[in-house]
């Protein structure tokens, strides 16, 4: 079966929509964009949400955000409601924000404090563990409440950051990632940081396009002025752009941040994640309108307000920028096919007064400006992915490996998590509706 036939099919059933994908990843270039439906498709945006929202891990959100017992948040993945809360123990655990009697949403606001989890329902009541404790007298004596839990999602933490995981059974392994992520993070202690402001924008573009354009900055100089303000366009000393300049640049300020102990060295665990410290344009400190401090206290043990920025990668949904006083952290949320959530706070010491401290309005201005750049340019993007005109184009290997890097690691994990898939199906052949 050639491409043109697989694009003209009809999907009577999920096993034949992911043979369906199999066949057109297995037959794409690795050097090229992916075919139009994987960016507009229905069928193959809930085989994404299958093959990698319900089975990779994801960052939710930061530990600062729930500092204290019986604190939580809400997120949602896709049609899954999940709630992440910290526990008496001061652990933070995630379960899925469904009450066990009726599926009724459990936790209805984005952020809260309980004592114990009551679903506004029928009242049923479960405990910061997740343990159902109370149904009142409806359902009788003989009801065994230990069996009615709420159901439990993976969750794990690390230098401020959590992590959850939706697949049903074991977990991906992320041990290696997060021990780096725990050492990179040290210095910033974000266990005292908060958030100082939050931004959600809608996005009428897929998942992968809002990614795509992230991992690259080939399009940055044509639109991103207040980002270049601060920011270089590379983010390695081998990148083939790297100016003689630039390289020693690194080595100046890695001396300084060595001297303070800040990690900085270019880590990777695979494709999908990387953590890397560049320095930022040269007489700048962070990403604000004029290089100059965001707030006036740096983050946890930092000294040296040229810190540049500790960019950490994270597939498939998040990337951060971590600087001396603030850091800028983003989540991206697939909610269509062709709507894209991507959520952005910037942090900062727990100690600093707005007003006094910090501007929130000068703390968000370039970040605030470049997501909706951004957002132009990944609706723009899906606009013409959608037209009859569109075919997969080529990727620029020096400009564009990380959006190579990003498809190629989306492309092996759909095509071995869809072979397991269909391995428990039963299913070897593709029939054509």
């Amino acid at each position: 079966m050639n491409e043109t036939d697989l694009l003209n099919l009809t999907y009577s059933s999920i096993p034949e929509a992911r043979q369906a994908m199999r066949s057109l990843l297995q037959q794409r270039s690795g050097t090229e964009s992916l075919p139009q439906p994987f960016y507009n498709d229905p069928m193959m945006f809930r085989l994404d949400m299958e093959n990698i929202f319900m089975k990779q891990w994801l960052f939710v959100g930061m530990t600062c955000e729930v500092p204290g017992k019986g604190d939580y948040m809400t997120v949602d993945i896709g049609q899954n409601p999940v709630l992440v809360v910290r526990d008496r123990d001061g652990e933070v655990r995630a379960f899925h924000n469904v009450c066990r009697h009726r599926g009724s949403r459990l936790c209805t606001s984005a952020k809260g404090k309980v004592a114990n989890l009551t679903c506004p329902y029928h009242q049923w009541t479960y405990d910061l563990k997740g343990n159902l404790i109370y149904t009142g007298d409806a359902m009788g004596d003989t009801f065994d409440k230990s069996q009615f839990g709420l159901r439990p999602a993976h969750c794990k933490t690390a230098g401020g950051f959590i992590y959850i995981c939706l697949a049903e059974g074991e977990a991906p392994d992320i041990a290696p990632y997060l021990e780096t992520l725990a050492h990179y993070m040290e210095p910033y202690d974000m266990e005292n940081a908060k958030v100082a402001a939050e931004s959600h924008l809608d996005e009428d573009a897929n998942w992968k396009l809002v990614m795509e354009n992230n991992r690259e900055c080939y399009h940055c100089a044509g639109s991103h002025p207040e980002l270049l303000r601060s920011l270089l366009e590379w983010d390695d000393t081998n990148d083939p752009r790297a100016t003689p300049e630039f390289v020693a640049l690194c080595e100046r300020q890695a001396k300084a941040w060595d001297a303070e102990g800040i990690p900085h060295k270019h880590v990777e665990h695979g494709l999908q994640n990387r953590l890397v410290r560049m320095p930022l344009k040269e007489g700048t400190h962070v990403m604000t309108m004029d290089g100059k401090a965001g707030s006036q206290k740096t983050m946890g043990r930092i000294q040296n307000r040229e810190l540049g920025s500790l960019r950490i990668l994270h597939l498939p949904n998040s990337w951060n920028h971590m600087q001396s006083d603030h850091a800028v952290v983003f989540q991206v949320l697939p909610v269509s096919a062709q709507k894209t959530r991507v959520i952005t706070k910037w942090l900062v010491h727990k100690n600093a007064v707005e007003g006094q401290d910090y501007d929130k309005e000068r703390l968000c201005q370039v970040w605030d400006a470049t997501n909706r750049q951004d957002r132009t340019l990944a609706e723009n993007n899906q606009r013409g992915v959608n037209s009859l005109a569109y075919q997969p184009g080529p990727y620029s290997e020096t400009y564009e490996f990380g959006v190579m890097n990003f498809v190629n690691w989306y492309c092996n994990e759909v095509l071995a998590n869809s072979a397991e898939s269909l391995d428990e199906a039963g299913v070897s052949e593709l029939r054509v509706g």
